[in-house]
């Protein structure tokens, strides 16, 4: 069991249940630090006014908007805490709807739910239930002094809850894609032949079987170097080579059809 981060409540009607959040994703990388040019002395960052050279501690500084070019009003910490969200203690549920009412693009970090005190089996009835009716509940809640939307859904035998970007902070995809793409017609045999493609590399899910190639071999070089073993430099001269050349579409599409059927691929083995 993880440390939780928030605890409360999920309060939906008249029913509330004592919950807590725990961190559901740890991500790994590989952490480098700031050094001299000899490796002898960690470097740090230091607070300074560019015009005077003069250094400042952080509890000499003070927070501000900028309003013009250069120019900036200050923000004093009561006038933040006048508008802070109250610190709650409760997932307040609004609303139901079905998952795929939302888009992925929204959600932004989860967290596993797990049930605190004697509320196991309100907990249970409430995610068996969701789990049934195949919903998932929008609700706010505050945490870390921010005010969150969230989705709140079962998985397995428990409950996650995402935290969501607002609609607000979503860009619009129809403002990044080229003017192009509006005159971009594939051939109706086009389409059927990137059906069969998509229809023949469909298969059953296992994310386990994907790594992080890079994070594996930085984590091997620390390991060596851990080991003052002397490290090999990979070339990419390779991978440059292996860059694909632009061929017809139509081609594309039918090699790689011709490429995934199974008579194919006992060949190339």
């Amino acid at each position: 069991m993880g440390r939780p981060v928030w605890k409360g409540s999920i309060n939906f009607g008249l029913v509330s249940i004592a919950v807590q959040l725990e961190t559901a994703v740890r991500e790994k990388n590989v952490r480098f630090h700031m050094l001299t040019k000899d490796g002898t002395c960690r470097l740090r960052q230091k607070l300074y006014c560019p015009d005077t050279n003069k250094e400042y501690d952080f509890g000499e500084t003070a927070r501000g908007i900028e309003v013009a070019p250069g120019q900036y009003a200050l923000v004093d910490k009561e006038e933040i805490a006048k508008i802070k969200p109250t610190r709650g203690h409760a997932i307040e549920i609004e609303h139901f709807v079905a998952l795929d009412e939302i888009d992925p693009i929204y959600f932004d970090a989860v967290y596993f739910v797990t049930p605190t005190g004697d509320s196991a089996k309100a907990y249970k009835l409430f995610q068996e239930a969701m789990r049934e009716r195949q919903r998932i509940g929008l609700a706010r809640f505050v945490m870390h002094d921010r005010q969150h939307l969230a989705a709140l859904r079962a998985m397995g035998k428990g409950l996650v809850i995402h935290t969501m970007h607002y609609a607000d902070e979503v860009l619009s995809l129809d403002d990044a894609l080229p003017a192009s793409l509006s005159h971009a017609s594939p051939s109706a045999t086009e389409i059927k032949i990137a059906r069969q493609l998509i229809d023949q590399m469909t298969e059953p899910v296992d994310l386990k079987k994907y790594k992080d190639d890079y994070r594996e071999q930085m984590e091997a070089l620390v390991e060596q170097k851990k080991k003052g073993k002397k490290t090999v430099t990979i070339s990419d001269e390779e991978d440059a080579e292996n860059i694909p050349h632009t061929i017809n579409l139509m081609e594309a599409l039918k090699r790689s059809l011709e490429a995934g059927k199974p008579s194919a691929r006992r060949k190339s083995a």
